[in-house]
């Protein structure tokens, strides 16, 4: 059964209506709490071969540069409600084993290629540490995808142990979740669309997510102007009818007036100490394991 992502300003009870495995922590918001922090991992930061790639020889790959060490895009956002995924790349095991995760409370994916959904199945192992289904969010698009592929983890009568079980929840707008506003970001990649995602907080922007796209409208620019900060694919200069370029991120990223701005998807095209000397002030390279944190005082 497909759900609808719940609207902004849907209660915790439309939530617990269908997550009852779900702890009332992640239904409340952080009122009681002195200090409120958001910490985003970048999980990886690679296009879909990974780098190194397999084979090559060239100086990207055989670097010693931890921040050239490309895994698969994603990221991961930890907030005091939730623990939230944004995409199950097939690295997905090594990247939770390196940044030591050991929760998820929801999942979101931004389209169904195979470099950002076949790790899917290492959700088991969240699903049994938290004894529950895990719920997913995506397009109706991307859910029926992911059903196709791993029809065992969409049996709802069926809840063998040590198996991913999922509840879906198609994405049709913006809604809440884990203390945070997430709206919804459509962008071209080739001859499909991707979901980026832009999540805020009080009305203050707090980052927008734009892993795999080849161009970002003008209503999408005006949804994420003066975001705090930026993630946003950067695959190579060369230009492809899938990606944006280099130029082309750094583009979007001054022209939507991003405080800061990471370059994602990266190839093994250059290594990341060279590229960050040809970015201009307040754009970057996203490298795995870099993380942000987003800080609010006393309430």
């Amino acid at each position: 059964m497909l759900l609808h992502a719940a609207p902004v300003g849907a209660t915790g009870a439309h939530f617990s209506r269908f997550l009852p495995w779900i702890s009332d922590s992640l239904l409340r918001m952080s009122d009681e709490v002195s200090g409120y922090k958001t910490t985003v991992t970048v999980l990886g930061s690679g296009t879909s071969q990974g780098v190194p790639m397999i084979g090559c020889r060239c100086a990207v790959c055989q670097s010693s540069d931890p921040r050239d060490k490309r895994t698969r895009s994603s990221i991961f956002l930890a907030t005091p409600e939730a623990n939230i995924l944004v995409d199950t790349t097939p690295d997905m095991r090594q990247q939770a084993l390196r940044e030591n995760l050991d929760r998820l409370d929801a999942v979101l994916f931004t389209h169904p290629h195979a470099d950002h959904i076949m790790g899917f199945d290492d959700l088991r192992r969240f699903c049994e540490i938290q004894g529950g289904p895990l719920s997913i969010y995506g397009s109706a698009e991307t859910l029926a995808q992911l059903q196709r592929i791993y029809f065992y983890a969409f049996n709802p009568s069926k809840l063998v142990p040590g198996y991913v079980h999922v509840v879906p929840h198609i994405i049709t707008g913006p809604f809440e979740l884990g203390g945070l506003e997430l709206t919804p970001l459509p962008v071209p990649h080739g001859a499909v669309s991707t979901l980026g995602f832009l999540f805020s907080r009080g009305g203050r922007k707090l980052l927008a997510y734009l892993s795999d796209c080849a161009s970002v409208s003008g209503e999408i620019r005006a949804i994420i102007s003066g975001v705090e900060v930026l993630i946003i694919d950067g695959l190579r200069d060369k230009a492809l009818p899938t990606h944006l370029t280099v130029s082309g991120a750094v583009e979007v990223a001054q022209a939507v007036g991003a405080q800061r701005s990471f370059l994602t998807h990266q190839t093994h095209e250059k290594r990341h100490a060279d590229r960050m000397r040809e970015l201009p002030a307040g754009i970057e390279v996203a490298y795995d394991g870099m993380k942000l944190e987003f800080e609010w005082g006393l309430k």
